[in-house]
Formats: structure tokens, C-alpha cells, sequence
């Protein structure tokens, strides 16, 4: 009898840890892809007369979409085909400013996020004016208001840098004197040259015929022809190419102070037929400093995350 209570004991509490370990299951919501998009574009000073705004070039932007839970908004010029740079918004407004001058059509892009990540997305093009000028003694600087060529300065340290996009300085790695004369040659040697049109345009020119344009591969140039791997380095399939460019308010949005100073202006280029310093970058170049003599940028990389930093001079 008492065999026979124990073996029944056993058997509940088997029955009791088998329920015990029912393994947990999750289900997730339903997966409903926003809809019904809206993006609005309010141009500021837009009237009869200002059909592209008063000439700020600032536009407030609101987004909505039905079952929406978060946006993902990017703006490029329409005859940019670099990729779109999306940021998150935290709430369905944000206040843009459009700075290229002149009058220039930009495409709005917009990601709505539904539940489970489901995505929809929409685009919408808007004419804006925007009546910048930027600093002459900037510009001066640069272009001689003619033509100036620059090359990266190899004979002095911090040349070049890396370091956390949004940071003042580049805290993760500085170049010294000559660092990357034997390994590539190619990132002194390329001049770059900055012109001052009759009509108030800008261009830029870079001849990489010595040595070749100094990049990483891939998906991380920004520049044409370069293989689609391989290590950094010099590659001879880039010789050089040109671009327009204009100045611009920088967007980077970094804080300026006495110990990391910066003009607040930025090179824009219009493509990626050039580049400045190393082709692995995006298309606006900080101006953190300008004279006569010196020039140094700060630059966000094609790797998400990085800025650079570079220094030139000009060639004598």
C-alpha cells in the first residue's frame, strides 16, 4: 500500500513539473503597414511674389500616416544621387533649412514605421530659395577669388584624423608627420583646386593623375571606379574629375568654442566626381579654420558614425 501512494506521489509531481516547465509563447500584434501618408511643406515667406520663399530657405515640415508608430525623415537636392541621410523625428514636425543658393529643388523622403516594423514610405518635391552669402574672407581664402590649389599638409601632426561623428576633435586616431608617405603616397600627392567662376559659381577640380585617389572600396568610396574591395589605399582607376560646390551653413550642428573653433560654413559639393583629402567621405566639409596659408575640415565618413578631420596648404 505504501508502494503503491509513493508511486502515485511520484506521478503527480511529474505531472506538476511537466506543467511547470510549458514552455511560454509570445505572439506579436497584428503587422499593419502605415497608410494614407502626408507629407506638408510649409515654405516660410512663400506669397504671389515669393513663390520659393522670402529667401531664408527654411521650410517647416509635418508628416502623418495612419497607423504610424514613428518617422524617419532625409532630404536631398533632386539631381543628387548620393544616398539619403534619414533621421528620426519625435514627434511628426521638424524645421529644415535649405541652404544651397539660389533657387533649388529638394526631395523630401519619409519613412512611416508601423507594429512589427512594418514600413511604408512616401517622397515629395519642394522649390526652395535660399540667399546665403557666405563669409568673402572665407572664401578668399580658399579660392583667391580666382583659383587655389591645396594639398593635405604631411609636414604637420593631426594632418588627419578620425574620430566620433559629433565630436569637437578626432579622439580615436591622429596622423604624424609623413604617416602615409610609403604606405599611400597618393594622399599627398592629389591636388585639389578651388575656383571662383566670373559669374559668382563655384568649382572644383582634383587631379589624382600621380598616384591615384586614396579611398577605402566599395560601398565606402564616394568617389567613381574604384574596385568593390580591397584594402584603403591608393587606386589608380580615379585620376580625377570636377565638380560645382557651393558654400554653405554647415549642418553639423557641433558646438564652437575658443579651444575648437569653426567658421560655421561648409563646401558642398554638387556630385561625387571629386572629392577633398580622402575619398571615403560625404558631400559637406566643415570649415573649421581658413587663412591664407592653412585650411581645415571636418567631415562626416561614408561609415556611419565617423567623422574626419583633415588639414591642407597650399601649393607653392
Amino acid at each position: 500500500m505504501k508502494n503503491i501512494k509513493y508511486i502515485i506521489g511520484i506521478a503527480l509531481l511529474t505531472l506538476v513539473i511537466i506543467a511547470g516547465c510549458k514552455e511560454d509563447t509570445y505572439e506579436f500584434g497584428d503587422l499593419i503597414a502605415p497608410s494614407n501618408l502626408v507629407i506638408n511643406a510649409d515654405i516660410v515667406g512663400m506669397s504671389d511674389s515669393n513663390p520659393n520663399g522670402d529667401g531664408s530657405g527654411e521650410v517647416v515640415i509635418t508628416v502623418n500616416a495612419d497607423d504610424a508608430i514613428t518617422y524617419h525623415i532625409g532630404f536631398n537636392k533632386i539631381d543628387d544621387f548620393a544616398p539619403v541621410n534619414y533621421k528620426v523625428l519625435a514627434s511628426g514636425t521638424i524645421n529644415q533649412k535649405f541652404t544651397d543658393p539660389g533657387v533649388n529643388t529638394y526631395r523630401i523622403s519619409m519613412i512611416a514605421f508601423g507594429p512589427g516594423g512594418v514600413a511604408s514610405n512616401l517622397t515629395k518635391d519642394i522649390t526652395v530659395r535660399s540667399d546665403y552669402v557666405p563669409d568673402p574672407e572665407v572664401v578668399t581664402a580658399i579660392t583667391n577669388d580666382d583659383s587655389k590649389t591645396w594639398v593635405v599638409n604631411k609636414d604637420v601632426p593631426a594632418h588627419f584624423g578620425v574620430g566620433p561623428w559629433g565630436e569637437k576633435s578626432p579622439i580615436w586616431w591622429t596622423a604624424g608627420v609623413d604617416e602615409k608617405l610609403e604606405v599611400a603616397p597618393c594622399f599627398y600627392s592629389t591636388k585639389f583646386t578651388f575656383i571662383k567662376n566670373a559669374n559668382g559659381t563655384f568649382k572644383l577640380t582634383v587631379d589624382a593623375s600621380a598616384d591615384g585617389a586614396f579611398t577605402k572600396t566599395g560601398d565606402l568610396a564616394n568617389i567613381p571606379g574604384i574596385p568593390a574591395s580591397g584594402d584603403e589605399g591608393c587606386y589608380s582607376e580615379y585620376s580625377g574629375g570636377s565638380t560645382s560646390f557651393n558654400f554653405v551653413p554647415s549642418s553639423s550642428g557641433i558646438a564652437v568654442d575658443a579651444t575648437y573653433p569653426s567658421t560655421q560654413i561648409a563646401i558642398k559639393l554638387a556630385t561625387n566626381e571629386a572629392y577633398i583629402g580622402y575619398g571615403a567621405l560625404q558631400s559637406e566639409y566643415e570649415i573649421l579654420e581658413a587663412t591664407s596659408d592653412y585650411l581645415y575640415l571636418r567631415v562626416q565618413g561614408t561609415e556611419t558614425g565617423n567623422g574626419w578631420w583633415i588639414k591642407m596648404k597650399p601649393v607653392q
